[in-house]
């Protein structure tokens, strides 16, 4: 478990600010619930003069929209934006870095097999996920609690901010697979923010143009707030989907990273 110790260790001021930097975007997002529900009317008016598409590529639902379910759905989007590059940066980092600082070959030589050094990698990084998203929820929840003026459907509001999890585990696996297929990742974020901003865009033009199709290809996609808050529960054909996509990516990383070439370092 040295391994696994040592990744939670390295990472934990880095999963510190990415934690306070999604709470604090949350906390301010929210503290706008009030400003818009003091003239329903009126910014009701305001967000009907925007075009369909673009409300429909905002994700904007006027049946919902001025309820803090909906005022969070739509500012949910941003968060997810964030959390996003978050996952990605650990599944290029976490599994590159040996590669990139040139270590790789001392630590291949332990008496560990590759699988295992993969597996606590991987529970590593998805530990810090975890760990993200425990927090973030219970900051978000007190927060709409204070700002609502009404009692919270605690159901319904963790549905929609576990999307979260669901989301930066397909953006972290896709970011573990990148580190293996990649020949040289020089920096993270030069990877991550790329893949996620195309992914962002994709599903953004696909809701505007109305195509259907696009959520099969982007993660943002997968879950449809306004679905969620209408039904109370996730679309279970996408959900099936992303833990494919997810399941195909851990299993191609694992193989690759098993039987990958090592350059010796002279």
């Amino acid at each position: 478990m040295n391994i696994y110790f040592h990744e939670l260790k390295s990472y934990r001021k880095t999963t510190l600010i990415w934690i306070v930097s999604l709470s604090l975007i949350t906390i301010m997002f929210l503290s706008v619930y009030t400003s818009f529900t003091k003239d329903v009317a009126t910014s009701k008016k305001i967000i009907e003069s925007l075009p369909a598409v673009v409300r429909k590529g905002l994700g904007i639902s006027l049946d919902n929209f001025f309820t803090i379910y909906g005022l969070y759905a739509y500012l949910y989007l941003y968060v997810l934006l964030a959390g996003s590059i978050q996952a990605m940066n650990y599944g290029v980092g976490i599994f590159n870095k040996e590669f990139s600082s040139k270590t790789a070959d001392f630590l291949y030589s332990k008496p560990t097999s590759r699988v295992n050094i993969v597996s606590q990698k991987l529970a590593a990084a998805l530990s810090l996920i975890a760990v993200t998203n425990v927090i973030f929820i219970a900051v978000a929840y007190l927060s709409a609690s204070v700002i609502s003026k009404q009692s919270l459907d605690a159901r319904l509001f963790i549905l929609i901010s576990a999307t979260l999890f669901f989301v930066q585990l397909a953006f972290f696996s896709i970011g573990m697979l990148m580190s293996v297929v990649l020949p040289k990742v020089k920096s993270v974020i030069a990877v991550s923010l790329p893949t996620v901003f195309s992914f962002f865009i994709i599903g953004t033009i696909g809701s505007v143009i109305g195509n259907q199709s696009v959520r099969y290809i982007s993660p943002f996609k997968y879950f449809d707030t306004n679905s969620i808050i209408a039904t109370r529960s996730y679309e279970v054909k996408y959900l099936v989907i992303e833990l494919i996509v997810v399941a195909i990516a851990v299993v191609a990383s694992y193989y690759l990273f098993v039987h990958k070439d090592i350059r010796a370092v002279n």
